[in-house]
């Protein structure tokens, strides 16, 4: 919709919506920008605090996705006038964890009745205006890393419908609320230390790694998998090769499909994006879908020429990083999705 409206021209935009990236980033000085963005919507899990941080988590993903570094947040409620007042107090409680966790102060927000709850946040961090990660870039010969497993958006299905197995609810409630800010910490070079070593006082090391050549990333939220890949694709005028068989999944996203707890969302990707995927044969059907899948609060997709090398800091640093494919020359199919 944005699409349709009257361009504004301001050279400090440094990136808009014109390729769908994660969010906005606003230079306001020389050596500084501002990286803006907002994410709300509806529980995806029962507890009320839980819900809160996934909210949170989910909202500040972008920020870090942009290779930023997140500062101030508001809060954005939706609530039902007649509801018990002390879940909203836990989802706040939730998100504040969160945002502490993070680094960013909450410095207010604004509320509304509604008859269905809905939370998250208004994000705003910083980025130097030469560090700007974007989704635009990616060159071929380039590895493609993936930074958390996808099936929340199955998961969370069979959750509304009371189907989830317990430890599936445990994996993919891990996998919202842990940050991407430990994973771009390392990607910027700002990772202090390997997995909370310590010094001779017992206090963590505070050396700063060199930075890793990024040459484009992006998070893997709502359009899933195949539909932020496309949006690096199109940006970057490459085209993909992904190995199925490499994505990590999460404990019971397959047992998801295969039952058919499918949300809306991954029939929309499916129907939006497939005409750009080719599937060679032998992917199986409960896998394609997965691909597809809206995930809440998903991992980093990366192109880097450093693909091995920067895996390996990723895994030492604590965070799961595969090399799911690689970027090739722009061609027919722009997704060609091997097992």
């Amino acid at each position: 919709m944005l699409g349709k409206l009257a361009r504004q021209h301001d050279p400090n935009v440094l990136v808009g919506f014109d390729h769908a990236d994660d969010a906005g980033v606003y230079k306001i000085a020389p050596d500084q920008a501002l990286v803006q963005t907002v994410d709300f919507f509806t529980p995806v899990v029962d507890d009320p605090y839980t819900f809160g941080q996934i909210a949170a988590t989910n909202a500040l993903s972008d920020v870090y996705a942009m290779g930023g570094r997140p500062l101030t947040s508001l809060a954005l409620v939706c609530f039902p006038d007649k509801a018990d007042l002390e879940i909203l107090e836990h989802i706040l409680a939730g998100g504040l964890s969160k945002m502490i966790e993070a680094g960013c102060t909450v410095i207010g927000g604004h509320s509304i009745r509604d008859e269905e709850t809905k939370f998250g946040y208004s994000v705003t961090g910083v980025v130097h205006p030469n560090k700007i990660l974007a989704n635009a870039g990616a060159k071929p010969g380039d590895a493609l890393l993936l930074t958390k497993s996808l099936g929340t958006g199955v998961i969370s299905t069979a959750i509304k419908k009371g189907k989830a197995e317990a430890a599936w609810i445990d994996a993919a409630v891990w996998s919202m609320t842990t940050l991407n800010k430990r994973a771009a910490e390392v990607i910027t070079g700002m990772w202090k230390g390997s997995r909370a070593s310590l010094d001779t006082t017992g206090s963590e090391t505070r050396s700063h790694t060199s930075p890793f050549v990024v040459n484009a990333m992006t998070d893997i939220t709502g359009f899933g998998l195949i539909g932020h890949a496309r949006e690096t694709a199109l940006a970057s005028d490459v085209s993909l090769r992904i190995s199925a068989g490499s994505i990590p999944l999460l404990e019971g996203a397959l047992e998801c499909v295969r039952a058919g707890h499918v949300p809306g969302g991954l029939k929309n990707n499916r129907d939006f994006a497939e005409c750009l995927v080719g599937y060679d044969d032998g992917v199986p059907e409960d896998l394609r879908a997965l691909l597809f899948d809206p995930q809440t609060a998903g991992g980093l997709l990366i192109a880097t020429p450093e693909g091995e090398r920067l895996a390996g800091a990723l895994n030492d640093a604590g965070v799961m990083a595969v090399q799911i494919g690689e970027v090739v020359q722009e061609r027919k199919p722009r997704i060609q999705v091997a097992l």
